[in-house]
């Protein structure tokens, strides 16, 4: 496992990089020399009609195999946009703006971008800007970096005790939390991105929405730190681990496309 530090000091542990590169004005010519299989789906977003291709293809020279997801439309906030609703293959996302009230999922962040996290969210300065918690300083990776993204570490889950609360809560990046819906947490992944998770024990897998920063050591299991992903109720029943807690995974980030 290698580690690599950051420029100011933050190690991002267990990181494995390859090159992924396929603009889309390539895919044509790509798609004329290998096998592939295309399966088109549609879905909506408020006042927004879109539609994804998902397309599966085997190159061959030094490129990687793989699959990209072709995204018509957009699956991002807008300043009047307050929620989306899209799908990216089974798997349908719903998306809400959390009113700038709300308590967020980790009490413990402190500042975005050198600002107090509320401000730092209202002024949309949270994509991958560094972040302190407990004091220390945390700085997400490149947009370049995280398209070739993938680790394999523990994943754990966080949030079920908000389905015992009154109100709601939000995300390190303004959006609602809900712990049945398919989303996660990084330390490191700029926010929002989508990644496919694979649970190496059961061979499940499943794409999720990253909105939110962790898991961060706790006071009563510093060692929590050490796990690479956090994923909701929802993300570790469909992966089969809720039960257990904790489970070996295989995370990358998918490759989504704007038309």
């Amino acid at each position: 496992m290698k580690s690599h530090p950051s420029t100011l000091g933050v190690v991002y542990q267990g990181l494995r990089t390859n090159t992924f590169t396929l603009p889309l004005l390539l895919l044509p010519t790509l798609l004329t020399v290998t096998s592939c299989s295309v399966i088109e789906t549609s879905f909506s977003a408020i006042k927004t009609t879109f539609s994804a291709i998902k397309t599966g293809y085997r190159v061959v020279k030094k490129t990687v195999k793989g699959t990209i997801w072709v995204v018509r439309g957009t699956y991002q906030f807008t300043k009047a946009t307050t929620k989306l609703v899209y799908q990216i293959g089974k798997f349908t996302f719903e998306v809400v703006r959390a009113p700038l009230e709300y308590p967020l999922m980790r009490d413990d962040l402190e500042t975005i971008d050198g600002l107090p996290v509320k401000e730092a969210i209202r002024l949309g300065r949270v994509k991958n800007a560094p972040y302190t918690v407990k004091g220390r300083h945390y700085v997400p990776m490149t947009l370049a970096s995280a398209q070739r993204y993938e680790e394999t570490g523990l994943a754990s889950w966080y949030g079920e005790e908000t389905r015992r609360q009154q109100g709601g809560h939000m995300t390190a990046n303004g959006e609602l939390f809900n712990p049945r819906a398919l989303t996660a947490a990084h330390k490191y992944l700029p926010l929002p991105i989508h990644v496919q998770v694979t649970n190496l024990e059961n061979g499940r897998s499943i794409v999720v929405r990253v909105n939110d920063r962790g898991p961060f050591p706790s006071d009563h299991n510093p060692d929590s730190g050490k796990r690479i992903i956090d994923l909701s109720r929802g993300a570790a029943e469909q992966l089969g681990f809720a039960e257990q807690g904790v489970a070996k995974v295989h995370v990358e980030t998918i490759q989504l496309e704007e038309a």
